[in-house]
């Protein structure tokens, strides 16, 4: 009957370290960008800058960012994630953000593929404005 009782408990122990193990594989992950109107493409004579901070949780695949920015030639019409693009090439929009005016903060939970081009360094952040409609300022979003 001893024996029986810890087996029992050897058997739960077992059960809980295999229910905790995803946990231990779950990670944050910090990514930055720095906004610029020379990153953009093509690059812009524009004064404004800004900068994006994001953490991505790889468990619940769910991205959390802001963003700040100034200088720009007027009010800022949209502002956006794009990819799979290198430093040098557009893309299209991956995450859109509800209101485009500084400081931008957000959340969105990502594809699979979206994780992947996110943690390969292929997505930028950018901001547009009326006198730069396919962006005034850009960076491509690395991780720290």
């Amino acid at each position: 009957m001893r024996i029986a009782w810890y087996s029992n408990v050897a058997c739960l122990a077992a059960v809980a370290a295999l229910a905790a193990a995803p946990a231990a594989l779950a990670e944050t992950q910090r990514y930055s960008a720095e906004l610029k109107a020379s990153s953009e493409v093509p690059a812009n004579d524009s004064k404004g800058a800004g900068t994006l901070n994001a953490t991505y949780d790889t468990a619940s695949k769910k991205l959390t960012y802001d963003a700040t920015y100034s200088g720009l030639t007027g009010p800022a019409t949209a502002a956006h994630f794009h990819g799979p693009a290198a430093a040098t090439a557009n893309a299209g929009v991956v995450v859109p953000m509800k209101d485009a005016k500084s400081p931008i903060k957000g959340e969105a939970t990502l594809t699979d593929a979206q994780a992947a081009d996110l943690q390969s360094g292929k997505w930028y952040f950018n901001v547009h404005t009326a006198a730069h409609p396919g962006g005034e300022i850009r960076g491509q979003v690395m991780k720290k």
